[in-house]
Parts: C-alpha cells; sequence; structure tokens
C-alpha cells in the first residue's frame, strides 16, 4: 500500500535491508529524469549584463516552491551562479592532433616521384599524377622536418636541367636573328617550366623558401640559374645586346620590327636584373651617337629650314615616347627623353635661332615658335638666348621704321602694329611669359630713344 500523503512512496518506512527508508520532503518532490528533457544552459555574451537563463533550474520562477528553506536555496544557487558566469573563464582547445608516422622510405619514394613530374614537366610530357596527390606529397614531407633536403634536391634538378640547355647557345654557325628568337623560346618554356613547378612544391615555397633568409624562393631560384648559365656568359649576353640594339636602330630609321620579340627579350632582362646593367648604359650611348649624328648632319644642311627641323625633332621625340611604351622599361623613360633633347637641341641653341628665328617672328609663325619656345624652355640658357634674339628683332625693326625719313607721316602707326604684333606673339606662342614682355619694354624704350625729336605718341609705348 502506498502512503497517501506521498505517493509513491511505500507504507513501509524499512528497506529490504532492515535500514530506516529515507523519506523526502513535500517541497523536494521526486522527479524522474526519464520524465524531463534536458534543457542546456544557454551562453551568455562575455559583455552581456543580463543575467543566465535560469528556467531549467531549481528556484527559478518556472518552479513553484513551497515557502521556506526551498526558496532560499534557489536565491543562493542564482547568485552563485551568477558569480560563476561572470568570472569569464576562457576555454582552452589543444590540438590533439597527432602526425602519423611515415614508412621509413617514405622521403626517397616521395622524392623519386617528383624528380619524376618534374622531368616531365622540364621535357612538356604528360604528368601521370594529379596536382592533389603531389601536393599532398609535399606537404607531408614538409610536415615531418624534410624541406631542407627537399628544396636541395628541387634546385639541383632544376640546374641539371638548365645547364642542359647552355650547348644550343654556343653554336658558332648561329645568326643573331637565330639567337635572338632561341633565347625567347628558352625563356618562355622556362618560365612555364617554373610556374608549373612551384604551384606543385607551393607548400615548401610558402612555408620554406619565402620566409627563409639562406635561400630563394622558388621563382626566383629559377631566374637565377636561367641568368647564370644562359644569359650571364659574356658571349651569349653581348650577341643578345647587340642584337636588341640593332633591331631598335632598324625601328629608328622606318624599318618593320617584331615588337614581341623585344618586349619579350627586355622583360627578360628586367626579370634577370640585367636591364640596366647589361642592356641600358649601352642603349643610351647607342642613342646619343645617333641622334648626335643626325643633329649635326641637319644643322650643315642648308635646305633644311627651321620649320623642318622643328618638325622632325618633335617627331623624334614622339618616336622615342612609342619605344618606351611598348618595350622600353619605365626606368629609361627620362634619361633617354634628356638624351634625344640634347643632342638634337641643348647642342644647337644658338644654330637653331641662326637658321631662321627671325623669319619664323617675320611671319608671325605661332605653330613653330610655340614648339621652339617649349624645346629652349627646357635647358638653362635656352630661354635666355631666345628672349636676346627676340629683342634684337624689336629693335631692327624699330630702328628701321623711326630711322627712315619717308615713314615719318606712318612712323606712329608703325610702331604700334609692331608692338601689337609682339605682344600676341607672347600671347600665344611664348604662354605670355614676363621674361619676354620685359624685353619687349626695352626693346621699344631703345628705339623711341634713337629719335632726338620724340613725338608726344611715342610716349605710349
Amino acid at each position: 500500500m502506498t502512503d497517501r500523503t506521498n505517493p509513491g512512496l511505500m507504507s513501509n518506512p524499512l528497506l529490504p535491508n532492515g535500514r530506516k527508508r529515507r523519506l523526502t520532503p513535500l517541497h523536494k518532490k521526486h522527479r524522474d529524469p526519464t520524465l524531463i528533457p534536458y534543457q542546456p544552459v544557454k551562453r551568455q555574451r562575455a559583455n552581456s549584463n543580463a543575467p543566465p537563463n535560469m528556467a531549467h533550474l531549481p528556484g527559478s520562477n518556472n518552479h513553484k516552491m513551497s515557502a521556506g528553506t526551498g526558496g532560499s536555496a534557489g536565491r543562493v544557487g542564482f547568485n552563485n551562479l551568477a558569480k560563476k558566469s561572470n568570472q569569464g573563464k576562457k576555454l582552452v582547445i589543444k590540438n590533439r592532433k597527432v602526425k602519423p608516422d611515415l614508412p621509413e622510405n617514405y622521403e626517397a619514394e616521395t622524392w623519386s616521384k617528383l624528380a619524376e613530374v618534374i622531368v616531365a614537366v622540364q621535357l612538356q610530357r604528360s604528368i601521370s599524377y594529379s596536382l592533389e596527390e603531389l601536393y599532398q606529397a609535399v606537404e607531408n614531407m614538409c610536415s615531418h622536418k624534410m624541406a631542407a633536403n627537399l628544396y636541395s634536391n628541387l634546385r639541383r634538378e632544376c640546374d641539371h636541367h638548365v645547364q642542359s640547355l647552355v650547348p644550343k647557345f654556343n653554336q658558332p654557325e648561329m645568326g643573331d636573328s637565330e639567337l635572338l628568337l632561341m633565347v625567347s623560346k628558352q625563356w618562355n618554356d622556362h618560365c612555364n617550366q617554373m610556374i608549373m613547378i612551384r604551384s606543385i612544391f607551393l607548400y615548401l615555397d610558402r612555408t620554406y623558401a619565402v620566409p627563409s633568409t639562406s635561400v630563394l624562393s622558388i621563382w626566383d631560384m629559377g631566374l637565377d640559374l636561367f641568368g647564370c648559365h644562359i644569359i650571364s656568359p659574356a658571349r651569349v649576353q653581348n650577341r643578345v645586346v647587340k642584337g636588341i640594339l640593332s633591331l631598335i636602330t632598324k625601328e629608328r630609321h622606318g624599318e618593320t620590327v617584331d615588337r614581341v620579340l623585344l618586349k619579350n627579350l627586355l622583360t627578360m632582362l628586367v626579370d634577370l636584373r640585367m636591364y640596366s646593367e647589361a642592356f641600358e648604359t649601352d642603349f643610351l650611348l647607342e642613342t646619343e651617337t645617333v641622334y648626335r649624328t643626325e643633329s649635326l648632319r641637319m644643322m650643315r644642311d642648308t635646305e633644311f629650314t627651321l620649320p623642318e627641323y622643328l618638325s622632325h625633332v618633335d617627331r623624334r621625340l614622339q618616336q622615342e615616347m612609342e619605344l618606351l611604351n611598348n618595350y622600353l622599361h619605365k626606368s629609361t623613360r627620362k634619361p633617354l627623353i634628356l638624351c634625344v633633347e640634347k643632342q638634337l637641341i641643348g647642342e644647337h641653341l644658338q644654330e637653331i635661332l641662326d637658321k631662321g628665328y627671325e623669319s619664323l617672328l617675320e611671319a608671325v609663325r605661332v605653330s613653330e615658335l610655340s614648339l621652339l619656345y617649349g624645346f629652349f624652355a627646357r635647358f638653362k640658357d635656352g630661354l635666355p638666348l631666345m628672349s636676346k634674339a627676340f629683342s634684337d628683332y624689336i629693335k631692327k625693326s624699330g630702328v628701321a621704321i623711326v630711322s627712315d625719313a619717308e615713314r615719318e607721316k606712318t612712323m606712329v602707326h608703325e610702331l604700334l602694329e609692331l608692338k601689337s604684333k609682339v605682344d600676341g606673339i607672347i600671347e600665344k606662342a611664348f604662354k605670355n611669359s614676363q621674361l619676354f614682355q620685359g624685353v619687349v619694354r626695352e626693346g621699344f624704350e631703345a628705339v623711341v630713344n634713337r629719335r632726338q625729336n620724340k613725338p608726344a605718341e611715342l610716349i605710349v609705348l
């Protein structure tokens, strides 16, 4: 028979072993864990001031309790839990992953497979393994402290292949054009091969080669080997540079050349860090020689007028800019343009003015005068020489007017026309230069002072 005051308990207070049965207080009713679903505590944010969800705990409002010790115990439990939650203990998760042991011959067998793949790439043959499989093999070796040996073996294999190409470039019967084409092709093949090899050994590159200060990255290692064995030897390097300069000279003379070949070869020199030392110095010397010879010939040729010469200089500068845009490195821009300007303009400032500057002023050739002003402005002595010649023109023209007795009646009008003409030239061709404006004032003062009897109208000049 059950106890009606406490259902679920037997009326017999004794257990089968003779011990007294422990009775449960009324306010602590027995809860069968199989009848109450599990409700996990929701994790509170570290910066939240709200108390944790206590709905499922004894002492919460959702579990009615009798007055007395039960309610007090619930409040105490809540306070203790709140204090514990405010302590914000950090949860540390340790990586318990254990690296699996590799077979004793794993390194040798794996390298044998990788070496086979490297040779296949270099000989442009198909690969019998997937890239994922090869990448995983490299990662396994690096993870088990085999990276140094792997890198050393890789470099040795690449070095052996590049050295095997050297005899191709030492054939005495090969012409310069054939050599340039072969260098370009081998360079393209080498770059494509190193891209493929690096993709296979990417894990080695990122975790060992790149962070290291004692070895080169895989890409730079490939560049170093190609430059050392193929391009650095003087015989090949000199012929390559000579061939490039020959193609550029042909293009300057109006001949059609393979610009793609030029671009590829010069890019190769840049990537190999040989552009400045091996090519640029010789290129600028060649440019200086070409334009010095050309300018001297044109200055001596009386059939070349000043407008024709200015047009030629402008066209040459545009051609050199095309070379820069098409295949020369940007570092060559400034020294190249300075070299061309110096040989065509800077070395012949006075000769250019003597070749027809006065005629341009007389005919008010604004376009040519503007071009001349722009060229002369690039040199320290350019504009002073040009302004002095401008002053000489004003004085010569003005004195011719005031000294001619037959032009007495039209003198003032002609001088005003001369003043208007030179002011227009300064505005349209000389960018309203204050230097030239001052020259005009001084020039007309000198003209007016040539007359002893000065008409009142000349005062305004």
